[in-house]
């Protein structure tokens, strides 16, 4: 595995994808199967977009509360 593909692990693993999915994107990459990897990459980010929207949501509505609630005191 080359310097690239342990920077390509350890970043996924960061983001805490999958054993799985990491295998894959370092498969993709020692194939040099550049462009099927930056797919691959691009799909996986979108997912951690969605979850970053969903979780602003949550964020949104605990901030709702929070002023409503102030506005009783």
């Amino acid at each position: 595995m080359s310097n690239y593909e342990k920077d390509l692990a350890a970043c996924l693993s960061d983001a805490g994808f999958t054993d799985e999915a990491v295998s894959e994107a370092v498969r993709l990459s020692e194939a040099g199967q550049k462009e099927d990897l930056i797919r691959y990459l691009r799909v996986k980010r979108c997912g951690l977009i969605e979850k970053l929207h969903e979780s602003q949501k949550k964020i949104d509505r605990f901030d709702y509360m929070i002023r409503q609630t102030e506005k009783q005191i």
